[in-house]
């Protein structure tokens, strides 16, 4: 449903689309709700939320229901006051044992639900008798665990923050290969053990290595633009990919990229078609001291198998991500020398700690982008269909 351009069709739009409790105030909760000015954040920088293009429409009722404590981008004061300059918002902790049908009662009132990591999941009932709501506007990629699909083919208009962390998780890819390719982390050891120079055999180039890229959407796409110009030979597997940029070699598939390439990159999505893809038989194809890096998912990939790899010293291995999430404390992998682990924070963005918030991350930028156009009445950006939202991992 796109969103209406004036207070009339707003109105029109609302009434049709109410199944559920009439219009007005929402009844009171017996959760804790999170007032702005409870945010102890200093914020030193000044707010500019840009001017929207067109007149706004009446103005909407925006909810977040966190099933803990506050933790997503709106406890950050900078976001949150430019959430609250365009809609009246609501935020309630403590969700998680809430029922569904009282969460369902709260939804029903609010036009917009700002769904993000730590958000209450929200009901199915809601697919079939949505109230008032009338976008759920994510600020994260995956909505899987917060916004059942049934919503999404009941034509409940839902957005994900798109190419928000294409950059960030591209550099990062970018850093872990190097680092690989320069075996900086076998360096930092030896020096750190009382060593000096590393011996023979380490270390490498860009310039001529045979780089295999396994999925090529956003992020892929910006890694490979961020590769070329190293003077790599890039090939590409994606069944999915259209329009590869001229530079990249399209593989027919997984094997062919793994037998001709010295060093694989994994932007796939976690998919059933992807999950475990690959595996052992995959990895022994590479060539010795050659490199996988990891910033996708860690269910791609056979860990063991890939750990079973590094422990014989056959492969070199950067992994944002891992499975399962974080390893055991005392598990080997964290030992070796021939492997980089950054625990799936390589994409973060500039740090933000008590002295104040001064940054506005991607994601929160594509939501408030999102947000003026629903307002505004535009065609709102990364829309989620059904096969999409099997894709955002």
């Amino acid at each position: 449903m796109t969103p209406p351009s004036t207070p009339n069709a707003a109105a029109k739009a609302v009434k049709a689309a109410a199944n559920g409790p009439a219009a007005g105030t929402a009844p009171a909760v017996e959760h804790r709700r999170v007032p702005p000015e409870a945010l102890a954040r200093p914020v030193r920088v000044d707010l500019n939320v840009e001017p929207m293009d067109a007149p706004p429409i009446a103005r909407r009722r925006f909810l977040h229901l966190a099933q803990e404590k506050l933790t997503c981008s709106l406890a950050y004061p900078r976001f949150r006051r430019a959430v609250e300059q365009l809609g009246d918002l609501d935020v309630i902790e403590d969700t998680a044992g809430m029922s569904d049908d009282r969460v369902a009662e709260l939804v029903r009132e609010a036009h917009v639900y700002l769904a993000a990591w730590g958000s209450r999941r929200l009901p199915l009932s809601l697919a079939k008798d949505r109230g008032k709501l009338e976008y759920v506007c994510g600020i994260t990629g995956s909505m899987r665990d917060i916004v059942p699909i049934e919503l999404v083919r009941a034509g409940v208009p839902l957005s994900n923050w798109g190419d928000a962390p294409a950059n960030a998780v591209a550099e990062g890819t970018m850093l872990l290969l190097l680092a690989c390719v320069k075996d900086v982390h076998h360096r930092i050891m030896h020096v750190r053990r009382g060593g000096w120079r590393p011996g023979p055999g380490h270390g490498g180039s860009l310039f001529g290595l045979r780089v295999g890229v396994y999925g090529c959407g956003v992020i892929g796409r910006r890694f490979v633009e961020l590769l070329h110009p190293f003077g790599a030979v890039i090939r590409v597997y994606d069944p999915y990919a259209d329009d590869l940029p001229d530079y990249c070699h399209n593989a027919r598939s997984l094997r062919e990229l793994f037998e001709q390439c010295e060093a694989i990159v994994i932007h796939a999505a976690l998919s059933p078609e992807t999950e475990r893809t690959v595996t052992a038989e995959l990895l022994a194809l590479l060539p010795d001291r050659g490199i996988i890096v990891n910033t996708a998912r860690g269910q791609i990939v056979d860990n063991e198998a890939l750990f079973a790899e590094l422990s014989r010293g056959h492969l070199r291995a950067a992994l944002d991500v891992t499975d399962p999430e974080e390893l055991p404390s005392d598990h080997p992998a964290r030992g070796y020398e021939n492997l980089i682990l950054t625990a799936h924070s390589i994409e973060h963005g500039w740090p933000r700690d008590e002295h104040g918030d001064t940054h506005l991350e991607n994601s929160e930028r594509v939501c408030l982008d999102n947000l003026k156009r629903y307002l505004t009445g535009k065609p709102l950006k990364f829309l989620m269909d059904p096969v999409r939202y099997g894709r955002s991992t």
